[in-house]
């Protein structure tokens, strides 16, 4: 059973594990974490050029992302995220410390970090 607040909030498109990219910049991550909507400081949103800045009742997803120079957290709206078509896995030196593998494009979280 659904209620009113339920219908106002957009589900998450992606999942725990899934490989994304980011749509407008250029790096790639592996999803560890989902806020239903913006949980980060003010101080970060304010941070986001004004044109480019998303909206905060979508959900927000922490991965951990690689680019071409380096590994770090990202935390990046569901509007600014695609499937990443490449399929690889993610260079990151924090995915051994909570999946257990990588198979058919997604990485399997540790069974004593699931509920």
């Amino acid at each position: 059973m659904t209620n009113a607040f339920d219908s106002l909030m957009p589900s998450a498109q992606f999942g725990i594990g899934e490989v994304v990219r980011h749509r407008l910049l250029d790096f790639r991550g592996v999803i560890f974490d989902v806020d239903p909507i913006f949980a980060n400081s003010e101080e970060w949103y304010e941070a986001i050029p004004e044109a480019m800045r998303p909206a905060r009742d979508q959900p927000f997803y922490h991965l951990l992302a690689e680019n071409s120079d380096s590994t770090y957290i990202a935390y990046v709206s569901q509007q600014n995220l695609i499937p990443d078509e490449d399929g690889g896995e993610v260079d990151h030196p924090a995915i051994d410390g909570l999946f257990d593998r990588f198979t058919e494009g997604r990485y399997r979280l540790r069974s004593k970090l699931r509920h």
